[in-house]
């Protein structure tokens, strides 16, 4: 057996023999980018302190990554599919560890936000390769297991994220966080020219870069949009962003309409197993990635817990996805697409609800319930509606079925973030207002106002001045822990409402299995091959 994999998959006249040693390479390369979503969570607060970041500067710190890896993951997945889906990858990854280099090494906020932004290239090469390489290796057979194995790594990548940057910043600087993507890049790159075979489509056509770019515009805008205008004002640039994207958008659609060969032919959406699927992909990774990040500062800030002990307390998420993946391999086939995901999507809509009792005086016990429904809802619902979006693209377009698949969840987990974060800060300054207006000087109460962090950086102010003191100080701490407590339980009512009613569209778009029919045949390459030879 030869030592690297040079033999196409297009040429394969059987399936390949070492797929599910492919299968860990991708998942591997998977488990990185969605870690490097994760990890700088419990890493804020060093990097707040180092950077002297404000609010603003540390959300585009976060949300420098999640732009570019939006908006530009239907375009690259195009590219990979016709030129090499193996070569998409490993570029991808050569791209994001290089952004993990520099993000180790500089100390300006302005060139962390920029590494994180070429992370986010990185990632947006690789996500789509891994489906599509996935898809096209692996037999119809043996897909759904594939992509449940898949799946569960994304949601695996989740909890491990704070787990492994809060093992690092137990004896190093928030640096390491980015420098323990480089190895793990560098043998995933290895394991990619060994383990996973070339692919790419055949009979693809010339790619439609008018159509890529206004997806790039309309999807980078709508991002951009939802993070500054919720979180700092709706100014200038958060509404010329928003009219941008509703205006790309029309013209995308009205676009690919049109064109003989789209980047991504809108008329699926009007197809309910795709156009549930992916409702269904968008709303789960809305409230998961919401309620993780608010779940996440609780444990930190108000139960006093450090990074690495966050972490750890992240890790029933991984273990319940695992759990729930366990479970839909053996039900989808049983049940239909249908039952899994609605089914999955109301478990984790009422582990969103049980954060509405969260009060100061909770512990983490309160937190373990909904963690564990979110993660096995996680397991259950997202591997058959990722099976259904790539079921319904031909070979020639599988980085674009994991482009719209991947674009689906990151915008969801985006809009998560920047939409209940921006209910989160509303509330907890609200409340804060009321529990301690006239008993701090207001620039001292607009330091309070601006995070929790900075409330309890204000109380130890307090607590070293001499007009000050202790007692006051921890009737400061008391009421910023009851501010957070209380904002946590309002915006998970928010959230839940809005999961709530994602699932009964979900429940109402997504057929039955009676009446879903059969998923479309996908052509062998060797069909395909005889096919475009014909014409």
């Amino acid at each position: 057996m030869p030592l690297l994999a040079n033999t196409p998959v297009e040429k394969m006249t059987s399936p390949y023999s070492r797929r599910w040693w492919a299968l860990l390479v991708l998942c591997l390369s998977l488990l990185i980018v969605v870690m490097a979503n994760t990890s700088l969570i419990v890493a804020a607060p060093d990097m707040t302190k180092d950077l002297s970041l404000s609010s603003s500067d540390l959300q585009w710190v976060i949300d420098g990554y999640t732009v570019p890896y939006a908006a530009l993951m239907l375009v690259l997945g195009a590219i990979g599919d016709k030129y090499s889906r193996r070569g998409a990858l490993v570029t991808g990854l050569v791209i994001f560890a290089g952004g993990s280099v520099m993000g180790s090494l500089v100390e300006e906020t302005g060139l962390v936000i920029a590494a994180r932004a070429i992370m986010g290239v990185g990632a947006a090469v690789v996500m789509p390769a891994t489906l599509s390489l996935l898809v096209a290796i692996f037999p119809r057979s043996e897909r759904a297991k594939a992509i449940t194995a898949w799946t569960a790594t994304s949601g695996l990548a989740i909890a491990v994220g704070p787990l492994v940057a809060g093992w690092l910043l137990e004896d190093h600087a928030w640096g390491s966080t980015f420098l323990i993507n480089v190895p793990i890049a560098v043998a995933a790159v290895i394991g990619a020219l060994v383990l996973v075979p070339p692919s790419r489509a055949q009979g693809m056509g010339r790619i439609d870069y008018v159509g890529g770019l206004l997806s790039i515009v309309s999807v980078g805008s709508l991002v951009y949009a939802t993070i500054e205008g919720p979180h700092f004002g709706w100014g200038t640039g958060p509404v010329t962003a928003a009219v941008v994207a509703a205006v790309g958008l029309l013209a995308f659609v009205a676009w690919e309409l049109r064109h003989p060969h789209p980047m991504l032919d809108v008329r699926k959406f009007a197809q309910r197993p795709f156009s549930g699927s992916m409702l269904a992909v968008l709303f789960f990774f809305f409230g998961t990635f919401g309620a993780i990040y608010y779940a996440t500062q609780y444990l930190q800030f108000v139960l006093g817990h450090g990074a690495l002990e966050t972490g750890v307390r992240l890790l029933p998420l991984a273990g319940a996805v695992f759990a729930g993946a366990a479970v839909t391999g053996w039900l989808t086939p049983k049940t239909g697409v249908k039952a899994m995901v609605v089914t999955g999507m109301a478990i984790g809509t009422a582990g969103v609800f049980l954060l509405t009792r969260i009060q100061s005086d909770s512990t983490y016990t309160d937190f373990l319930a909904p963690l564990l429904m979110l993660g096995f809802a996680i397991g259950l619902s997202v591997s058959p509606a990722t099976d259904t979006i790539m079921g319904s693209f031909p070979e020639s377009e599988l980085g674009v079925g994991g482009g719209a698949n991947d674009t689906a969840l990151e915008l969801g987990g985006a809009l998560g973030i920047a939409i209940l974060g921006s209910l989160l800060g509303t509330a907890y300054r609200d409340k804060l207002t009321d529990l301690v207006a006239g008993n701090l000087p207001p620039a001292a109460l607009e330091t309070a106002k601006d995070s929790v962090g900075g409330g309890l950086a204000v109380a130890q102010e307090v607590a070293k001045n001499p007009a000050g003191g202790a007692q006051q100080a921890q009737a400061l701490i008391d009421a910023v822990h009851e501010s957070f407590a209380h904002s946590v339980a309002q915006t998970s009512l928010v959230g839940g409402i809005i999961m709530a009613a994602g699932t009964m569209i979900v429940l109402a778009v997504l057929p039955g299995r009676g009446r879903a029919g059969k998923p479309a045949r996908r052509e062998t390459p060797q069909a395909e091959r005889e096919r475009v030879s014909a014409s």
